[in-house]
């Protein structure tokens, strides 16, 4: 009913961003600009996306380095990311996970991030959301959907999860990466989208995330997990899979700025189970430098269902 009684709301969300992108005239950048974005609002799988993405070029030898609005932290850039002295408060925890791989750099204005990040001598650059973001042309923009939880309601913010319509959405975008289970039957749901709107098609490809070879140890040992993420339940259930006594959990909202006395708290619940406290590496860069030693990361990577997928999203840049 509350979704409902939101929907005007919604509509004027949505014919709001219309009329952003179609007065927009994006600026073309001198460097490909690959954009790694989605339609929902909330965690869909874009940063380890990204990830996948920047780490392929790399191996092809490319000079790649990221973009990030810097989510959560308070410096507006352009800055390059530096782990050793910037924290998640001063550029938002994904572009530390970002800077692991390659050069990442935290700007507002995209554009003046990408001269920024060209001026530095990159080949390509790897952006972290902005794709609703009409200030600058991309050269690749790919939709990450969460297939266990699609669109939602299908309705736009404030009275659903969507960014913007699926078909207006679409008809930018040259792929789609579904990740997890196709619950919702996404991969033909959007092919008939984009021929009933008479869109070119778009590549759909699948994967997963998959835990490293580390939280392997983790197998039959108890286990007390908390998380901040987009979905928090989405990680509880990788542990289950994992093989882990999960004996409770604790979910927070996405980028929360975790406080020493709950990170002390959920250390002392733990310690009364005889568990290990874990969280995801994005929850990790959020919390202090003392408290990094006592909480345990579980890492995870995305895994294409098609070992070819990449090679064939990228052919073009390499």
């Amino acid at each position: 009913m509350l979704s409902a009684l939101l929907a005007p709301a919604g509509w004027i969300y949505g014919l709001a961003g219309a009329i952003r992108q179609d007065r927009a005239r994006p600026w073309q950048a001198p460097i490909p600009i690959i954009c790694v974005g989605n339609l929902v609002a909330g965690g869909q799988g874009k940063t380890p996306t990204a990830l996948s993405i920047g780490t392929a070029l790399k191996a092809k030898g490319k000079n790649i380095q990221f973009l990030s609005r810097g989510y959560g932290g308070a410096l507006t850039g352009p800055l390059l990311v530096d782990p050793a002295s910037h924290t998640a408060q001063d550029v938002g925890d994904e572009p530390l996970l970002l800077a692991d791989i390659a050069p990442t750099w935290v700007s507002v204005d995209r554009r003046a991030g990408v001269e920024a990040v060209h001026s530095m001598g990159a080949e390509i650059i790897v952006m972290d959301d902005g794709f609703q973001n009409p200030a600058v042309k991309k050269d690749l923009s790919i939709i990450v959907i969460d297939g266990e939880i699609g669109f939602g309601n299908g309705r736009l913010i404030p009275a659903g999860p969507l960014r913007e319509g699926v078909a207006v959405g679409l008809s930018r975008a040259q792929a789609v990466v579904i990740i997890g289970e196709d619950r919702f039957k996404l991969h033909d749901a959007l092919i008939e989208i984009a021929q009933s709107s008479n869109q070119p098609p778009v590549d759909i490809f699948s994967a997963k995330l998959k835990p490293d070879s580390a939280a392997a140890a983790l197998k039959d040992q108890k286990v007390y997990a908390f998380a901040g993420i987009g979905r928090p339940k989405k990680f509880f259930n990788t542990l289950l899979e994992i093989g882990v006594d999960l004996v409770g959990v604790k979910a927070f909202d996405d980028h929360h700025p975790y406080t020493e006395n709950e990170i002390n708290t959920l250390l002392a619940t733990a310690k009364q189970e005889d568990a290990t406290l874990v969280t995801t590496a994005k929850d990790h860069v959020r919390l202090s430098a003392a408290l990094k030693k006592d909480v345990a990361i579980v890492t995870v990577t995305l895994d294409w269902t098609d070992a070819s997928a990449l090679d064939s999203l990228l052919k073009a840049f390499v």
